[in-house]
């Protein structure tokens, strides 16, 4: 199986501070874990620029716009309460929806079986008009609709594992019915959407989880509730918001995952996509903010798309 890895250094250089937790060490404590010797297969490519086209598929021109007009020469700027722009904000939020559309590309054009973007700003709770939760533009979300726009393909899901929900890829999705979305997240908590009641057209599936939820709840809901809506939808491209903080360690939130967690995941995820898509998934990382934890919850997923077998299955 061939697994393609794409980052670009410009997305260290997204500065948010110090003591801001979506931090450069995060992205470097990932790129790290993934040099050891086990990972030598991996396919290394570096993210080009989405163009301003391509994010403005999902996102209002003017909010678009109105980002990179806000990029400061220097210093820091507030794009809401929690998401802060530095001068290389950017040139890596272009760099990392860019990773997303040629991810895409590679995956169905055949190039590769599966691809993980290593890449920051994450993008989940970034809304078509709002940057929120640390997300300038919805970089998995920018993927998906490319995938639609430049390849055909008529059904996309994107399930999100962050421990955060994904309000912002959950709202473009919501009333289109070629796509579809689930999301596993701790319940209450940030940003306060994604109730078991907020279905869309049918093509929402929210898998909330309580405080101290840990494995068996975490599988158990995945197995009875996302899996099975995922399989229904048959689709023809899975993508993965792949946030690494409900992980017993992380400080942001309070579930109980371990690394094994992320592996079972992506193996039962590979399952649905080698029965509908030929294999084909996409990864994204959104959250994790315990270093060591992100970086080897981070290895376990990668470990787990390179493991996955050539069997494609069928289309």
């Amino acid at each position: 199986m061939t697994t393609l890895l794409y980052t670009h250094p410009a997305c260290l250089d997204h500065d948010t501070g110090e003591g801001h937790p979506e931090c450069s060490d995060r992205l470097r404590a990932v790129i790290g874990a993934l040099e050891a010797e086990e990972f030598a297969l991996l396919e290394r490519r570096m993210a080009p620029r989405a163009t301003l086209d391509q994010i403005a598929a999902v996102h209002d021109r003017r909010y678009v716009e109105a980002v990179m007009e806000a990029i400061p020469a220097e210093g820091y700027v507030l794009l809401d309460g929690d998401t802060t722009a530095s001068p290389g904000s950017g040139e890596a939020a272009l760099r990392a929806a860019g990773a997303l559309v040629a991810a895409v590309d590679a995956v169905v054009a055949g190039e590769a079986d599966n691809a993980f973007c290593a890449v920051r700003p994450p993008g989940h709770h970034a809304e078509s008009d709002q940057a929120m939760g640390f997300c300038l533009f919805n970089n998995v979300a920018i993927g998906a609709v490319h995938a639609r726009q430049a390849h055909g393909l008529e059904r996309i899901a994107v399930i999100d594992f962050d421990v955060h929900h994904g309000n912002g890829t959950q709202h473009m999705f919501e009333r289109d019915p070629g796509l579809f979305y689930a999301s596993t997240h701790q319940w209450p908590l940030y940003p306060g959407t994604g109730a078991l009641e907020e279905r869309g057209i049918g093509n929402i599936v929210n898998a909330p989880l309580p405080p101290g939820a840990g494995s068996t709840e975490f599988r158990a809901i995945m197995t009875e509730r996302v899996l099975p809506a995922l399989d229904r939808f048959q689709p023809d491209l899975i993508m993965i918001s792949a946030g690494f903080d409900a992980h017993r360690a992380d400080p942001l939130a309070m579930l109980e995952l371990v690394e094994a967690d992320y592996a079972w995941v992506t193996n039962a995820l590979a399952e649905v996509a080698r029965t509908h898509c030929r294999g084909r998934l996409v990864s994204a990382l959104e959250g994790g903010y315990d270093l060591a934890a992100l970086a080897r919850s981070a290895a376990a997923h990668v470990r787990a798309l390179m493991e996955l077998g050539t069997n494609r299955g069928t289309a």
